[in-house]
């Protein structure tokens, strides 16, 4: 991809630069997953988020997990989605994803409690829970949810009895499940052992319980009928939430208990969530509160500092390895929290491989084993998961038969979690608000590649085909990047030669400790359509690279390698196959240039209004310009592409 241009490496051969038994639950927790050829599999990881947790817990590692909840509007959840790329960065245990009766939490709207999760989930590299409430719900509705979810590749729920939509009194549903202890039961009957499944505990007692002692043998009956782990409801002293501990061990509960953490960060907020949950304040939390409650700030800064003194007395009592917060959609103050207490990873870790040199998604029940992808959806991981989200198997060690992909149809630049993160405004403003000839359009390329501003001094952060900013070792090959594109020669997609470069390296290292790692140069880019003939002429002086031509129409498709895959990506490692992550694959690039084309109108020309100059201009393009890859086999020597290039535009 763009932001992985390097100069090449100079690199010799060897490198410099309710409580079930522990049997039982052993059996649930430990299924091994797909291997793969690398053996880069998650070997015995299968999704299940209890196993993380009893492996933290073993370890007495500490970890963190954070709750978030369904926006209102799909702008809303458009910008969660954002926010969990970089949420990610933080690095929690996962996420949970509260059920909104009241809006339709299992349908196919982006505001839906499914989507939000299988977007964490699917395209945003996040373990997610899903929360799923029997509250007014038929057995009928609720198999269809837990179907949907894993279809998904949704693992991990966290079953709760609910409360009725509105203020009614709860009362059981007809042909439905009337507790929690039901439900987690009716899943284990119906999926087995698919599923991980979280309960609710209350410390202080259930609300509607007749007693604190019977609400813990209601728990009971909960861990007894499949539950895997609890997370608690929110308390205010350590305590508290100790006490429970050790009331729920002394009655058999054995399994892991999660405290659940809300900083307070508005006086309304506590308010109406000591509400519904029937929670009693202590009067010291009660009184500061009161005293700044019309000072958002105040009380914002008084609630990280409640938060934190309260998480140090329960990870300083060597019971608890890991906190559960509430964030209300407002991860602010909760990643000041992590970070007072060594918890929030607040720059990407570098210290560790990547483990395949793509974005990965969580989805461990359906792409377990991927490990080959082609290289043109380098730029746009989410776009390739969501076209291949239907494939009953994934490719591992090696792309396979060209003609068997089936990629869906493109009709998503809609979906909400496919959206650019940026707002219409500001892609205005990097792509310029009127466009007057194409040479605006190489400008813009150009200060996307060197980071210079554009002419009216906004500096262009992403382009339709690549949403991220570019990475700094992208500087290594500005230069001649800059010059090709300010000539027209419109690159999207590159990636320099590699020849042994050490698996632990931090531009392009990936995959297991004491590898090594291979590349031969790619690059993608559009051309004017003038240039075909002179393109041609050039490429007859370099036998060894290997190209291939398309139009927008498809009416146009040049290429001297066949119909087989290329390998441009490979690693070799101890103890198993080599393995080929990256491929150009001449039929999937006929399915990625519909797509690439399209980003021109569909990303680029949406906003501008629709036969303006600047629209007119984009349509040009879309319409006279050739997509070209470029691929050059000689990685020990170097990469001759930006030479032959050069010669394209003299």
């Amino acid at each position: 991809m763009q932001s992985t241009v390097v100069e090449p490496f100079e690199i010799g051969p060897m490198g410099k630069k309710e409580q079930e038994s522990d049997s039982s639950r052993s059996s649930r927790s430990s299924s091994p997953s797909a291997s793969s050829s690398s053996g880069f599999g998650d070997e015995g990881w299968n999704g299940k988020i209890i196993e993380k947790i009893e492996s933290r817990i073993q370890n007495k590692d500490c970890f963190f997990s954070l709750e978030f909840f369904p926006p209102r509007t799909r702008a809303g959840a458009t910008n969660l989605v954002s926010r969990f790329d970089r949420i990610k960065c933080g690095q929690p245990l996962f996420v949970d994803i509260t059920w909104h009766p009241g809006g339709m939490p299992g349908g196919d709207e982006p505001t839906s409690s499914m989507m939000i999760a299988s977007a964490a989930l699917n395209y945003c590299g996040l373990d997610a829970m899903l929360h799923l409430t029997c509250a007014g719900q038929t057995k009928q509705h609720i198999r269809k949810h837990l179907i949907k979810a894993k279809l998904k590749g949704i693992k991990n729920i966290l079953a709760l009895r609910g409360d009725p939509v509105g203020d009614d009194q709860w009362k059981p549903t007809e042909g439905g499940i009337g507790y929690g202890s039901d439900l987690v039961r009716f899943i284990r009957d119906e999926f087995g052992d698919y599923f991980g499944i979280c309960v609710a505990g209350y410390p202080t007692g259930h609300p509607d319980c007749s007693s604190y002692e019977e609400d813990l043998q209601h728990l009971k009956e909960k861990v007894d009928a499949g539950a895997d782990f609890i997370i608690t409801q929110l308390f205010f002293t350590a305590e508290v939430f100790l006490k429970f501990v050790r009331d729920c061990r002394n009655v058999g509960i054995l399994c892991p208990i999660i405290p659940g953490i809300f900083p307070i960060q508005a006086y309304n907020s506590l308010r109406q969530l000591t509400k519904l949950s029937k929670l009693e304040v202590p009067e010291e939390i009660m009184s500061t509160v009161l005293a700044i409650k019309d000072n958002d700030e105040a009380i914002r800064n008084y609630g990280v500092h409640q938060c934190v003194q309260l998480c140090k007395q329960l990870l300083e009592s060597q019971e608890v390895f890991g906190l559960h917060l509430y964030t209300l959609n407002r991860e602010v103050a909760c990643t000041e929290i992590l970070s007072q207490l060594g918890l929030w990873q607040s720059a990407p870790d570098t210290s560790t491989p990547r483990r395949l040199p793509w974005k990965q998604t969580a989805n461990h029940s359906r792409r377990t084993c991927e490990e080959v992808r082609p290289i043109f959806w380098a730029s746009r991981p989410n776009s390739y998961i969501h076209r291949t989200l239907d494939w009953a198997e994934y490719p591992n060690g090696r792309w396979g038969n060209s003609s068997s992909p089936a990629f869906s149809e493109l009709t998503s630049h809609y979906l909400f979690y496919l959206q650019s993160k940026s707002k219409p405004s500001e892609l205005s403003e990097m792509w310029l608000p009127e466009l007057n000839s194409v040479q605006d359009v190489f400008d813009v390329f150009e200060c996307y590649i060197t980071g210079k501003p554009n002419k009216i001094g906004k500096k262009v952060t992403k382009l339709p085909w690549n949403d991220e900013e570019l990475a700094a070792e992208t500087t290594y090959l500005t230069d001649k990047l800059a010059i090709l594109n300010r000539n027209g020669l419109l690159t999207i997609n590159s990636q320099p030669n590699v020849n042994s470069a050490p698996s632990s390296d931090q531009v392009v290292g990936w995959g297991k400790p004491d590898g090594y790692v291979y590349q031969k140069a790619y690059l993608e880019l559009f051309i004017n359509c003038s240039r075909l003939a002179k393109l041609e002429e050039v490429l007859k002086e370099y036998p060894r690279v290997n190209y291939h031509i398309v139009n927008q129409k498809g009416n146009v498709n040049l290429s001297n390698c066949g119909q087989k895959p290329i390998a441009v990506t490979w690693g070799v490692f101890p103890g198993c196959e080599i393995i080929q992550p990256t491929v150009v694959d001449p039929v999937s690039f006929q399915i990625w240039k519909d797509e690439a084309f399209e980003l021109w109108l569909a990303r680029w020309g949406h906003i501008y209004e629709e036969g303006s100059k600047s629209a007119e201009i984009l349509r040009h393009i879309y319409e006279n310009y050739y997509l070209v890859n470029l691929v050059d086999n000689d990685f020990v020597k170097g990469n001759v592409l930006f030479d032959l290039l050069l010669k394209v535009i003299s």
